[in-house]
């Protein structure tokens, strides 16, 4: 084990053999690992799950991985590692351009793919912290101090339960990204589960009445289908 045991990890492989295979060595590796067959089945995990990092081949039927790397790219930063059976220049700029991290042809050592994994790691965090997020967010007629952790309207604080200051704090970390249930279970420290879920719904119907001018048509705090829910402030 290498002590990345917090961290998950999405394979994304046509091949079930090498699917199966770097699933098995990642594990033992300590990571958390899912698998998809294809593109589309990889968003159907991408829109439920949050993942650390993506390794996908290039060489899929349907959508091959360049394709999918640019268009994931333009609405999220998960880093993304390209497998391919082609090593030419054109193909790994075409890669990198797309919006990839990095690049490994095919055949590798599975030592390599680990060592180049725990180096694009190794780099996000000089990013995250390098992303300058506003200290107060306007929603409407009221405002959320980020840093205090505050709902104001006017010169009046508006009262948040602890569960609604929760979800206040972390959807101002990602304004204008889509937040999954799943996730938010988690956040909120309750086990996975349908019954979770719907609980986190009600809690946003209850955030939403403290937001919004017509809570049953959300302006601020609004759900994307498929994805979970996203806070859009002015």
């Amino acid at each position: 084990m290498n002590g990345e045991a917090d961290l998950h990890l999405l394979i994304v492989d046509d091949d079930a053999r090498i699917r199966e295979l770097l699933r098995k060595f990642l594990v033992r590796q300590g990571f958390w690992v899912s698998a998809a067959r294809d593109a589309a089945h990889a968003r159907k995990l991408l829109a439920g799950l949050e993942f650390d990092l993506i390794v996908l081949d290039v060489m899929m039927p349907g959508e091959d991985g360049i394709a999918f790397a640019r268009a994931f790219r333009q609405h999220c930063a998960t880093p993304i590692l390209l497998l391919t059976a082609r090593g030419e220049t054109s193909d790994r700029i075409a890669g990198l351009e797309a919006g990839a991290d990095d690049y490994l042809p095919k055949p590798f050592e599975p030592k390599e793919l680990l060592l180049r994994i725990n180096a694009i790691l190794r780099r996000v965090p000089v990013v995250t912290e390098a992303i300058d997020l506003p200290k107060v967010l306007h929603l409407g007629p009221v405002r959320y101090d980020v840093s205090r952790g505050e709902l104001w309207q006017g010169e009046e604080r508006v009262r948040l339960t602890a569960t609604e200051a929760q979800l206040m704090r972390i959807f101002s970390a990602c304004p204008g990204e889509a937040v999954s249930r799943t996730r938010l279970v988690e956040e909120l420290g309750r086990d996975g589960g349908q019954a979770q879920e719907r609980a986190v719904d009600v809690q946003i119907t209850r955030l939403r009445r403290k937001l919004e001018l017509d809570p049953k048509q959300p302006r601020y705090l609004q759900t994307v289908r498929g994805s979970g829910y996203m806070l859009a402030p002015d």
